[in-house]
Protein backbone atom coordinates (compact mmCIF):
# COMPACT_ATOMS: atom_id res chain seq x y z
CA UNK A 1 0.00 0.00 0.00
CA UNK A 2 1.64 3.22 -1.16
CA UNK A 3 1.01 6.16 1.18
CA UNK A 4 0.15 9.61 0.14
CA UNK A 5 0.62 12.14 3.07
CA UNK A 6 -1.08 15.79 2.64
CA UNK A 7 0.15 18.28 4.85
CA UNK A 8 4.04 18.77 5.83
CA UNK A 9 3.64 20.66 8.68
CA UNK A 10 4.93 18.81 11.91
CA UNK A 11 2.31 16.17 12.01
CA UNK A 12 2.34 15.40 8.73
CA UNK A 13 6.22 15.23 7.97
CA UNK A 14 5.70 12.72 11.36
CA UNK A 15 2.96 10.55 10.33
CA UNK A 16 5.31 10.37 6.77
CA UNK A 17 8.52 9.37 8.35
CA UNK A 18 6.47 6.57 10.74
CA UNK A 19 5.07 4.94 7.11
CA UNK A 20 8.78 5.06 5.60
CA UNK A 21 10.04 3.41 8.63
CA UNK A 22 10.10 -0.35 6.96
CA UNK A 23 11.67 1.61 3.61
CA UNK A 24 8.18 1.69 1.69
CA UNK A 25 7.79 5.09 -0.54
CA UNK A 26 6.06 7.47 0.58
CA UNK A 27 4.86 11.06 -0.88
CA UNK A 28 4.37 13.81 1.10
CA UNK A 29 2.98 17.03 -0.54
CA UNK A 30 4.13 20.18 0.81
CA UNK A 31 2.56 24.05 -0.28
CA UNK A 32 5.70 25.48 0.49
CA UNK A 33 8.42 25.32 -1.93
CA UNK A 34 11.30 25.71 0.23
CA UNK A 35 9.91 23.02 1.85
CA UNK A 36 9.72 20.28 -0.54
CA UNK A 37 13.23 21.16 -1.65
CA UNK A 38 14.77 20.81 1.87
CA UNK A 39 13.15 17.44 2.18
CA UNK A 40 14.16 15.98 -1.57
CA UNK A 41 17.54 17.65 -0.90
CA UNK A 42 18.36 16.92 2.53
CA UNK A 43 16.18 14.61 4.11
CA UNK A 44 15.09 17.54 6.33
CA UNK A 45 11.79 19.77 7.00
CA UNK A 46 13.80 22.48 9.04
CA UNK A 47 10.27 24.73 9.17
CA UNK A 48 8.66 22.34 11.11
CA UNK A 49 9.76 19.47 12.31
CA UNK A 50 14.00 20.87 13.22
CA UNK A 51 16.53 18.50 13.85
CA UNK A 52 15.26 15.47 12.96
CA UNK A 53 16.82 13.31 10.25
CA UNK A 54 14.23 12.02 7.92
CA UNK A 55 14.10 8.79 5.82
CA UNK A 56 15.75 9.15 1.86
CA UNK A 57 12.19 6.87 1.38
CA UNK A 58 9.93 10.10 1.82
CA UNK A 59 10.20 12.39 -1.36
CA UNK A 60 7.86 15.71 -0.99
CA UNK A 61 5.74 17.39 -3.97
CA UNK A 62 4.34 20.55 -4.30
CA UNK A 63 2.06 19.20 -6.89
CA UNK A 64 -1.41 17.08 -5.43
CA UNK A 65 -2.02 15.70 -8.59
CA UNK A 66 1.16 13.83 -7.98
CA UNK A 67 -0.92 11.70 -5.16
CA UNK A 68 -2.95 9.94 -7.87
CA UNK A 69 -0.70 6.58 -7.75
CA UNK A 70 -1.07 6.55 -3.99
CA UNK A 71 -2.99 4.07 -2.52
CA UNK A 72 -4.26 5.40 0.44
CA UNK A 73 -4.13 9.42 1.36
CA UNK A 74 -3.41 10.73 4.75
CA UNK A 75 -5.18 14.19 5.43
CA UNK A 76 -2.72 16.54 7.80
CA UNK A 77 -3.72 19.97 6.87
CA UNK A 78 -5.43 21.82 9.41
CA UNK A 79 -9.23 22.18 9.52
CA UNK A 80 -10.11 24.93 7.83
CA UNK A 81 -8.36 24.01 5.04
CA UNK A 82 -9.87 20.18 4.51
CA UNK A 83 -12.75 21.42 2.05
CA UNK A 84 -10.27 23.49 0.16
CA UNK A 85 -7.70 20.89 -0.23
CA UNK A 86 -9.74 18.27 -1.03
CA UNK A 87 -12.16 19.50 -2.99
CA UNK A 88 -9.32 19.72 -5.33
CA UNK A 89 -7.84 16.20 -5.76
CA UNK A 90 -9.32 12.89 -6.98
CA UNK A 91 -9.64 10.56 -4.60
CA UNK A 92 -11.92 8.42 -5.79
CA UNK A 93 -11.31 4.76 -4.39
CA UNK A 94 -8.69 5.66 -1.72
CA UNK A 95 -9.15 5.54 1.62
CA UNK A 96 -8.87 9.13 3.20
CA UNK A 97 -7.39 8.84 6.95
CA UNK A 98 -8.04 12.11 8.67
CA UNK A 99 -5.27 13.23 10.90
CA UNK A 100 -6.41 17.11 10.96
CA UNK A 101 -8.15 18.13 14.66
CA UNK A 102 -10.82 20.40 14.46
CA UNK A 103 -14.70 21.65 13.34
CA UNK A 104 -15.27 23.51 10.39
CA UNK A 105 -15.95 27.19 11.04
CA UNK A 106 -19.74 28.15 9.50
CA UNK A 107 -20.84 24.71 9.04
CA UNK A 108 -20.02 23.42 12.32
CA UNK A 109 -19.25 19.95 10.99
CA UNK A 110 -16.53 17.61 11.89
CA UNK A 111 -13.52 16.82 9.26
CA UNK A 112 -15.31 13.47 8.23
CA UNK A 113 -18.49 15.08 7.31
CA UNK A 114 -16.53 17.47 5.21
CA UNK A 115 -14.78 14.76 3.40
CA UNK A 116 -18.25 13.13 3.03
CA UNK A 117 -19.43 16.41 1.13
CA UNK A 118 -16.33 17.09 -1.17
CA UNK A 119 -15.29 13.22 -1.47
CA UNK A 120 -18.36 11.44 -1.68
CA UNK A 121 -17.81 7.63 -1.49
CA UNK A 122 -14.68 7.95 0.05
CA UNK A 123 -13.26 5.60 2.71
CA UNK A 124 -13.10 7.46 5.75
CA UNK A 125 -10.24 6.59 8.76
CA UNK A 126 -9.29 8.68 11.31
CA UNK A 127 -5.98 8.45 13.14
CA UNK A 128 -6.18 10.34 16.54
CA UNK A 129 -4.33 9.96 20.21
CA UNK A 130 -1.64 11.29 22.07
CA UNK A 131 1.31 12.09 19.98
CA UNK A 132 3.56 15.35 19.99
CA UNK A 133 5.08 15.15 16.06
CA UNK A 134 8.94 15.34 17.51
CA UNK A 135 8.58 12.32 19.47
CA UNK A 136 6.64 10.15 16.62
CA UNK A 137 9.38 11.34 14.21
CA UNK A 138 12.18 9.94 16.54
CA UNK A 139 10.28 6.73 17.26
CA UNK A 140 9.62 6.98 20.76
CA UNK A 141 6.82 4.51 21.43
CA UNK A 142 3.58 6.17 20.55
CA UNK A 143 -0.03 4.28 20.52
CA UNK A 144 -3.07 5.83 18.67
CA UNK A 145 -6.71 5.12 17.82
CA UNK A 146 -7.15 4.35 14.46
CA UNK A 147 -11.01 4.49 14.05
CA UNK A 148 -12.56 3.29 10.74
CA UNK A 149 -16.68 2.35 10.08
CA UNK A 150 -15.45 -0.66 7.50
CA UNK A 151 -13.23 -2.90 9.65
CA UNK A 152 -11.12 -4.67 7.33
CA UNK A 153 -10.12 -1.11 5.40
CA UNK A 154 -9.40 -0.31 8.86
CA UNK A 155 -7.33 -3.51 10.10
CA UNK A 156 -5.67 -2.55 6.66
CA UNK A 157 -4.23 0.80 7.32
CA UNK A 158 -3.33 -0.51 11.07
CA UNK A 159 -1.14 -2.98 9.41
CA UNK A 160 0.57 -0.81 7.01
CA UNK A 161 1.19 2.09 9.62
CA UNK A 162 2.07 -0.59 12.77
CA UNK A 163 5.11 0.13 13.57
CA UNK A 164 7.42 -1.65 16.84
CA UNK A 165 7.18 2.29 18.26
CA UNK A 166 3.89 2.77 16.72
CA UNK A 167 0.73 0.94 17.98
CA UNK A 168 -2.66 2.05 16.35
CA UNK A 169 -5.51 0.46 18.57
CA UNK A 170 -8.68 -0.12 16.08
CA UNK A 171 -11.90 1.51 16.72
CA UNK A 172 -15.00 2.05 14.46
CA UNK A 173 -16.00 4.91 15.95
CA UNK A 174 -15.23 8.30 13.77
CA UNK A 175 -17.25 10.24 15.66
CA UNK A 176 -15.71 9.53 19.13
CA UNK A 177 -12.14 10.18 17.68
CA UNK A 178 -12.64 12.93 15.90
CA UNK A 179 -14.41 14.64 18.96
CA UNK A 180 -11.87 13.87 21.37
CA UNK A 181 -9.10 15.31 19.30
CA UNK A 182 -10.99 18.88 18.30
CA UNK A 183 -12.44 19.32 22.41
CA UNK A 184 -8.55 18.80 23.84
CA UNK A 185 -7.38 21.59 21.89
CA UNK A 186 -9.78 24.38 23.28
CA UNK A 187 -9.55 22.39 27.02
CA UNK A 188 -5.47 22.73 26.74
CA UNK A 189 -5.65 26.63 26.07
CA UNK A 190 -7.63 26.40 29.20
CA UNK A 191 -4.97 24.84 30.87
CA UNK A 192 -2.41 26.76 29.76
CA UNK A 193 -4.04 29.63 31.27
CA UNK A 194 -3.80 28.13 34.54
CA UNK A 195 -0.02 28.13 34.18
CA UNK A 196 0.37 31.14 32.97
CA UNK A 197 -1.51 32.78 36.18
CA UNK A 198 0.47 30.49 38.29
CA UNK A 199 -2.60 28.62 39.99
CA UNK A 200 -1.10 25.17 40.44
CA UNK A 201 -0.84 20.97 40.04
CA UNK A 202 -4.17 21.00 41.81
CA UNK A 203 -6.27 23.50 39.51
CA UNK A 204 -4.99 22.16 36.32
CA UNK A 205 -5.76 18.46 36.86
CA UNK A 206 -9.62 19.57 38.47
CA UNK A 207 -9.52 21.42 35.26
CA UNK A 208 -8.93 18.37 32.91
CA UNK A 209 -11.31 16.47 34.86
CA UNK A 210 -14.23 18.86 34.30
CA UNK A 211 -13.22 19.78 31.01
CA UNK A 212 -13.11 15.91 30.11
CA UNK A 213 -16.64 16.21 31.44
CA UNK A 214 -17.49 18.57 28.70
CA UNK A 215 -16.54 16.28 26.19
CA UNK A 216 -18.33 13.69 26.93
CA UNK A 217 -21.29 15.35 27.43
CA UNK A 218 -21.03 17.01 23.87
CA UNK A 219 -19.09 13.42 22.31
CA UNK A 220 -22.39 11.42 23.60
CA UNK A 221 -25.15 14.26 22.26
CA UNK A 222 -23.18 13.59 18.89
CA UNK A 223 -23.28 10.43 18.78
CA UNK A 224 -19.78 9.26 20.68
CA UNK A 225 -18.83 6.19 22.16
CA UNK A 226 -18.34 6.52 26.05
CA UNK A 227 -15.14 4.10 25.93
CA UNK A 228 -13.77 5.87 23.04
CA UNK A 229 -13.93 9.67 24.72
CA UNK A 230 -11.97 7.63 27.49
CA UNK A 231 -9.38 6.01 25.13
CA UNK A 232 -6.59 7.39 23.32
CA UNK A 233 -8.20 9.92 21.50
CA UNK A 234 -9.90 11.81 24.00
CA UNK A 235 -8.84 11.22 27.66
CA UNK A 236 -5.19 10.07 26.64
CA UNK A 237 -4.87 12.98 24.33
CA UNK A 238 -6.33 15.08 26.86
CA UNK A 239 -3.80 14.50 29.00
CA UNK A 240 -0.91 15.00 26.87
CA UNK A 241 -1.74 18.21 25.30
CA UNK A 242 -2.99 19.49 28.67
CA UNK A 243 0.55 19.02 30.39
CA UNK A 244 3.23 19.95 28.57
CA UNK A 245 4.61 22.95 26.58
CA UNK A 246 5.24 20.99 23.50
CA UNK A 247 1.33 21.76 22.66
CA UNK A 248 1.01 24.57 21.05
CA UNK A 249 -2.64 25.13 22.40
CA UNK A 250 -1.08 24.82 25.59
CA UNK A 251 1.63 27.41 25.01
CA UNK A 252 -0.98 29.83 23.69
CA UNK A 253 -3.14 30.25 26.76
CA UNK A 254 -0.14 30.32 28.97
CA UNK A 255 0.74 33.08 26.61
CA UNK A 256 -2.78 34.65 27.07
CA UNK A 257 -2.69 33.64 31.14
CA UNK A 258 0.29 35.88 31.65
CA UNK A 259 -1.75 38.52 29.85
CA UNK A 260 -0.08 38.56 26.58
CA UNK A 261 -2.97 38.89 23.64
CA UNK A 262 -4.71 36.20 21.26
CA UNK A 263 -3.09 38.43 17.96
CA UNK A 264 -0.05 38.73 19.42
CA UNK A 265 0.77 35.56 20.36
CA UNK A 266 -1.16 33.55 16.83
CA UNK A 267 1.29 36.01 14.78
CA UNK A 268 2.99 33.05 13.42
CA UNK A 269 1.40 31.89 10.37
CA UNK A 270 3.42 28.64 9.89
CA UNK A 271 2.49 27.31 12.98
CA UNK A 272 -1.17 26.57 14.44
CA UNK A 273 -2.77 26.70 17.61
CA UNK A 274 -6.29 24.94 15.98
CA UNK A 275 -7.82 25.27 19.15
CA UNK A 276 -8.19 28.77 19.00
CA UNK A 277 -10.11 28.47 15.73
CA UNK A 278 -12.38 25.06 16.92
CA UNK A 279 -13.37 27.15 20.25
CA UNK A 280 -16.02 29.41 18.95
CA UNK A 281 -17.32 26.62 16.18
CA UNK A 282 -17.33 24.35 19.66
CA UNK A 283 -19.12 26.72 21.72
CA UNK A 284 -22.09 27.00 18.57
CA UNK A 285 -21.76 23.35 18.15
CA UNK A 286 -22.57 22.73 22.18
CA UNK A 287 -25.00 25.07 21.81
CA UNK A 288 -26.57 23.27 19.17
CA UNK A 289 -27.27 20.07 20.96
CA UNK A 290 -28.10 21.86 24.37
CA UNK A 291 -24.85 21.03 26.13
CA UNK A 292 -23.18 22.91 28.66
CA UNK A 293 -19.36 23.92 28.28
CA UNK A 294 -18.16 26.29 30.86
CA UNK A 295 -15.00 25.80 30.38
CA UNK A 296 -15.21 26.22 26.09
CA UNK A 297 -16.93 29.50 26.61
CA UNK A 298 -14.45 30.81 29.29
CA UNK A 299 -11.39 30.30 26.44
CA UNK A 300 -14.12 31.70 23.88
CA UNK A 301 -14.17 35.16 25.88
CA UNK A 302 -10.31 35.03 26.63
CA UNK A 303 -9.43 34.85 22.67
CA UNK A 304 -12.07 37.82 21.73
CA UNK A 305 -10.76 39.91 24.32
CA UNK A 306 -14.05 39.73 26.19
CA UNK A 307 -13.10 38.82 29.46
CA UNK A 308 -9.98 39.20 31.59
CA UNK A 309 -8.14 35.55 32.65
CA UNK A 310 -8.76 36.96 36.41
CA UNK A 311 -12.46 37.63 35.77
CA UNK A 312 -12.72 34.07 33.43
CA UNK A 313 -11.29 31.94 36.29
CA UNK A 314 -13.30 33.96 39.16
CA UNK A 315 -16.73 32.72 37.17
CA UNK A 316 -15.75 29.64 36.72
CA UNK A 317 -14.88 28.91 40.87
CA UNK A 318 -17.95 30.82 41.27
CA UNK A 319 -20.32 28.90 39.24
CA UNK A 320 -22.85 26.72 41.21
CA UNK A 321 -21.90 23.94 43.39
CA UNK A 322 -23.34 20.53 41.69
CA UNK A 323 -23.20 16.97 41.63
CA UNK A 324 -19.90 15.79 40.15
CA UNK A 325 -21.69 13.88 37.08
CA UNK A 326 -23.50 16.95 35.55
Amino acid sequence: MRIGVIGAGAWGTALAQVAAAGGDPVLLWAFEPDVVEAINSDHLNPVYLAGVPLSPAIRATGSLADLGDCDALLVVTPAQHVRRVLGGIDAAGKPLVLCSKGIEAGSRKLVSEVVEEVQPGAAIAVISGPTFAHEVAKGLPTAVTLACADEDIGGALAARLARPNFRPYASTDVIGAEIGGAVKNVLAIACGVVEGRGLGSNARAALIARGFAEMTRFGLARGARPETLAGLSGLGDLVLTCSSMQSRNFTLGKGLGEGRSAAELMADVRTVAEGAFTAPVLQEAARDVGVDMPVVDAVCALLDGSASADAIVAALLSRPLRPEGR
